[in-house]
């Protein structure tokens, strides 16, 4: 174990790639380069409020043990061998072109190397202006924060891909924020994360190059992307075959994502990222009723481009511009081909996924219109799509009754079934009872197979937020109980969490609405 101010951080990407070494934090436009030199600014008090003990151990970081390792985090000090900067970078906002974005409130400290000599980034979000910041402070508010710090590591424990977060430090300042972007501005506590990865690069990054027509550069970073994050891809074709292997792990992100009722927000391409991990955390949340258009993104409305049910298809959009990035590299007939297998990985997956969480042995072709009468019965009906499917991994194996049916899954309901959808549920029920028999694994088996694919504890919106308002107070009794509880999911360990959204968190700001600045 090291600590983070005796560490000698490696810097190949600023070694490897041309950037602005001018330190000058003004918003600019940054032809030619792929970073800028962004030192952080310094913060009045910073204070550790949260560590993740098992990220740390897994990356070899000891445990803050004085101030100086704080002020590190915080971003008031810079060790000798870290080099800080913002990557430049572009992307599609909403299906538009935006064009040159980057890394406007976040800044990378260096490399870690583990012992393995794999190395991760180390990244402060909300350490100040850099060069990308355009009108913005830099800054980042603990509401936000605290949302990153446990979501990122809740996604993890979920065994979603996920870039990772090591560190909340409140700054001691008040940061001011007009949380919906209507005029009513206020002042909020600061706080700035620490969130790691391997890589932050994202599909923005090669966007970014192929718009300034800098073709050596594009050619230079996806080589350097390969052979470090890729290196079993060799080879003339290379390129494309990490194309093809960039489809399959975005379309394995999202599968999961469907899986456990996690909504993004915000998928730009600046927002992606070419390792296949979800990256910034804003305004996302778990499914509470399930429905396939709900967006918790007040900025996405009216159109709902990034709704639940649409992910798949804005991930396959967002991957078709990656490709068109790549053109100076490869052929369309070459990229093509390369996206149109995400469709077909992605189904394959998807009913992969489907099948363990309803405890099939294996999905045969037939089993698909059960698949879809699922899809369609939940969001006709609209249960809490998390208690629902706990509820049906204790399903008797006879159910009689419309009646039946009914009381077993009542604790799901967000509202009394309609008698058309009583009957609904009933056909559903009998249908996949009638599948269940004809099962080659053991009833136990099945079981296990379904707890094993639906998570018992999400990180429900309305938590999050209480947890916000009582670490505002000074309070943190929540904020630790749910650190805990993201490590546990599939377990009944925390099953005080174990409940519906209350009515009071329906359309309360912060529950169920939130927007990019969240």
């Amino acid at each position: 174990m090291e600590s983070l101010r005796s560490k000698k951080y490696k810097k190949d990407f600023v070694n490897t790639f041309d950037g602005d070494e001018t330190g000058d934090l003004k918003p600019r436009q940054t032809p030619g380069v792929l970073y800028s030199k962004a030192i952080p600014t310094p913060v009045e008090r910073p204070e550790l409020l949260a560590w993740s003990e098992e990220l740390a151990n897994e990356l070899g970081i000891a445990k803050p043990t004085d101030q100086q390792d704080i002020e590190i985090l915080g971003g008031n000090f810079i060790t000798d061998t870290m080099y800080p900067y913002a990557a430049c970078y572009a992307g599609h906002q909403f299906g538009n072109w935006a064009g040159q974005l980057g890394d406007g409130r976040a800044i990378t400290l260096g490399e870690w190397e583990l012992a393995n000599g794999k190395t991760w980034e180390l990244q402060l979000k909300g350490a100040g202006p850099t060069p990308y910041s355009r009108r913005a402070d830099g800054r980042a508010v603990l509401r936000s924060s605290v949302r990153e710090y446990l979501m990122s590591e809740a996604m993890h424990y979920l065994g979603v891909p996920t870039t990772r977060a090591l560190s909340l430090v409140a700054t001691g300042e008040p940061v001011l924020r007009d949380m919906f972007y209507n005029g009513n501005a206020a002042y909020e506590p600061g706080a700035i994360v620490m969130r790691t990865a391997p890589s932050f690069l994202r599909f923005g990054n090669f966007e970014m190059l192929n718009a300034r027509k800098e073709t050596d550069n594009l050619l230079k970073l996806v080589n350097w992307t390969i052979d470090r994050h890729y290196p079993h891809l060799t080879g003339e074709d290379k390129v494309l075959l990490w194309f093809n292997e960039l489809v399959e792990r975005t379309a394995s992100m999202v599968v999961e994502w469907q899986r456990v009722g996690f909504v993004h927000g915000v998928m730009n391409t600046d927002n992606m990222s070419v390792l296949g991990l979800t990256i910034d955390y804003g305004p996302f949340s778990f499914l509470d009723n399930y429905d396939p258009e709900f967006t918790p993104n007040t900025t996405d409305l009216p159109g709902r481009r990034y709704a639940f049910g649409k992910q798949p298809s804005i991930a396959y959009w967002n991957l078709g511009c990656l490709a068109g990035a790549l053109l100076p590299l490869i052929t369309k007939d070459q990229l093509l081909p390369a996206l149109e297998t995400f469709k077909e990985i992605y189904w394959k997956k998807f009913y992969a996924m489907m099948g363990n969480k309803l405890g099939l042995d294996q999905v045969k072709a037939t089993d698909i219109e059960l698949i879809k009468q699922f899809e369609e019965t939940l969001s006709a009906i609209q249960p809490d799509i998390t208690i629902f499917y706990q509820l049906l991994i204790e399903l008797p194996l006879f159910m009689r009754s419309e009646e039946e049916v009914e009381e077993h899954f009542r604790d799901s309901f967000y509202s009394d079934l309609k008698p058309e959808e009583k009957g609904a549920l009933y056909t559903l029920i009998s249908n996949y009872l009638e599948r269940l028999n004809t099962n080659t694994i053991k009833r136990q088996d099945s079981q296990q197979r379904m707890r094993d694919a639906n998570p018992r504890f999400i990180l429900r919106n309305y938590l999050l937020h209480q947890a916000i308002e009582e670490l505002e107070k000074g309070q943190n009794t929540l904020f630790q109980e749910l650190q805990e509880a993201i490590k546990h999911p599939y377990t009944a360990k925390y099953d005080q969490f174990f409940a519906k959204r209350p009515d009071w968190a329906g359309q309360k700001a912060g529950c169920s609405m939130l927007s990019c600045s969240s």
